[in-house]
């Protein structure tokens, strides 16, 4: 699939038409005086790196197991319930 290009112009002219076809899959280069200065493409969502999963998991355990905030210990389910 060839990515399309259109002036900056022409972007803000179409715009609701281009962010269909970006919705149906479509790639835009939008340029400037010739020169391509941005992007318009679907939303891929952020990836769930090992890295970002394991964040994800030691956050989830320190709400269950609680913490200290000031000398006042917290769990999820008592934050929720002040």
């Amino acid at each position: 699939m060839t990515m399309k290009t259109v002036t900056a112009r022409e972007a803000n002219q179409q715009f609701s038409r281009l962010l269909g076809e970006v919705a149906e899959g479509e790639e835009v280069v939008i340029t400037r005086r010739g020169q391509p200065v941005a992007t318009l493409a679907p939303y891929r969502g952020r990836p769930m790196t090992p890295e970002r999963k394991e964040a994800i998991e030691r956050l989830l355990e320190l709400g269950r197991k609680g913490f200290h905030l000031g000398g006042i210990r917290a769990t999820r389910d008592e934050m929720h319930e002040r």
